[in-house]
């Protein structure tokens, strides 16, 4: 048995110093104050820093299969450990697309060979496909991810009749629906404009413009008719704008996340970042990030992901029409957060609540995403001291860049524990570490 003494525990809204007993994949107890004395295998002393439940990324773009020049499963899994994640939700955009049985099944077998860290898949909504949800094991699939805009990979649902279809077969079995929102009509619109205006490749300033607050307003309204008509549960991924935040807190079937980057940054920021903060939808103004940051405290944003989606720096060059959307951040999500904690933007209790407690709640994962005796032991250690530098030879995903790279922070991820594992530990991390497949709906 393990043992992980003298931590500043966070979890369930409560921070108190205590001890953390694991036993094999599972915690054994929470003990407020010392644990007994005891022969145990391993001791690891954690005076001074905070003990928290692994982190649940319910938005990640791993790549694989097909896309494996940009990341893979292996490295980016890696790259989670090294940040306190402990498990991930991948989105169905590879080649080819997780939209049949048989690329579902696949990529669950790639998980079950290469993953790092507990795992999950996401199957892929199309024009035609409702009638394969039936099909799946829904204690094995955390939703259906639906593209109700243009982005990354073409899996446009452009069909009224086919929207329908999906959320109410969701519904009948029990399963989210997560969804990109943006207007695709909106957005070809203002790409013309901005082409008329600036250029075939308008600079990355205007990203915001042509993927505008309008564009993500009318498709996030016309997601939230659909789930009111259908009562499935929709989660609406990636919000951006303060004007979509009207959409939440006040049906518990309609919840929203927020990712790093578009709290992080703002449209100031492309004057420096420039592409590399380039994503779909586009960081757009001061006033919106400070609304997600409020909606964060108030209940209006339930989950914080990160949207990692790693390209390779070469794709990331050029404006509005030629870089590519997407960026690495799930290694430095947590301290990324941590450093908002800091700002008191948000308690370290809520940052708990964000990143672990709601999306285990949200999709229903079984024993995970607490710190509850019975449940798998993911678990990190975190401690803040000295600030450090994100350079390109701490960088684990595949493409080895950053947006924060040249940043400092002050909190560091000291380890990672994955179902009883210690897996990363103060920069050694163990290779040879495989996760296990999440499983939802089991009412354990």
């Amino acid at each position: 048995m393990k043992l992980i003494k003298n931590g500043t525990i966070i979890n369930e809204g409560r921070s108190f110093v205590g001890d953390l007993l694991l036993d094999g994949e599972f915690i054994k107890e929470i003990y407020e104050g010392e644990a007994p004395r005891g022969n145990y295998d391993e001791v690891i002393d954690a005076s001074g820093c905070f003990v928290l439940p692994g982190v649940i990324d319910d938005h990640v773009h791993f790549r694989e299969p097909g896309l494996t020049q940009k990341a893979d499963i292996e490295s980016e899994s890696r790259a989670a450990a090294f940040g306190g994640v402990t498990s991930y939700f991948e989105m169905p955009n590879t080649v080819p697309q997780t939209t049949t049985l048989e690329a579902w099944q696949a990529k669950r077998q790639l998980g079950a060979e290469k993953s790092h860290v507990n795992y999950s898949f996401f199957f892929g909504a199309t024009n035609g496909n409702v009638n394969d949800f039936e099909q799946l094991d829904t204690h094995r699939v955390p939703g259906v991810k639906l593209f109700m805009g243009s982005s990354t990979g073409n899996m446009l649902v452009d069909k009224y009749e086919a929207l329908q279809a999906i959320f109410k077969k969701a519904k009948e079995l029990d399963l989210p629906v997560m969804t990109h929102c943006e207007d695709t009509e909106i957005i070809n619109r203002n790409m013309q404009l901005a082409k008329q205006k600036w250029g075939e490749d308008p600079a990355v300033e205007h990203h915001p413009e042509i993927r505008s607050e309008e564009a993500c307003y009318e498709s996030s309204r016309l997601a939230v008719q659909l789930a009111k008509e259908s009562g499935a549960h929709l989660h609406i991924a990636h919000v951006t704008t303060a004007k979509e935040l009207e959409f939440f807190g006040k049906d518990e079937n309609i919840t929203g996340e927020a990712v790093v980057a578009h709290l992080m940054f703002s449209d100031k920021d492309y004057a420096v970042k420039g592409a590399r903060i380039k994503c779909n939808p586009a960081v757009k103004t001061d006033a919106d990030r400070e609304a997600l940051r409020k909606a964060l405290g108030n209940g209006k944003i339930t989950v914080v992901g990160t949207d990692h989606a790693p390209h390779q720096l070469k794709d990331k060059q050029g404006g509005c029409a030629k870089a590519a959307s997407g960026m690495p951040m799930v290694q430095f999500s947590l301290v990324s957060m941590l450093k908002l904690v800091d700002e008191k933007v948000i308690s370290i209790e809520r940052l708990v609540e964000l990143m672990c407690h709601n999306p285990a709640r949200l999709f229903h994962i079984s024993q995970r995403g607490f710190l509850r005796p019975g449940y798998k032991a993911d678990v990190v250690v975190v401690r803040k001291g000295e600030p450090w530098k994100v350079t390109a030879e701490v960088i684990q995903s595949k493409c080895k860049w950053s947006p924060v790279e040249g940043d400092e922070f002050a909190w560091k991820v000291e380890q990672t524990f994955c179902n009883g594992s210690l897996i990363y530990d103060k920069g050694v991390f163990d290779a040879a570490s495989r996760g296990e497949e999440l499983e939802f709906r089991n009412n354990s």
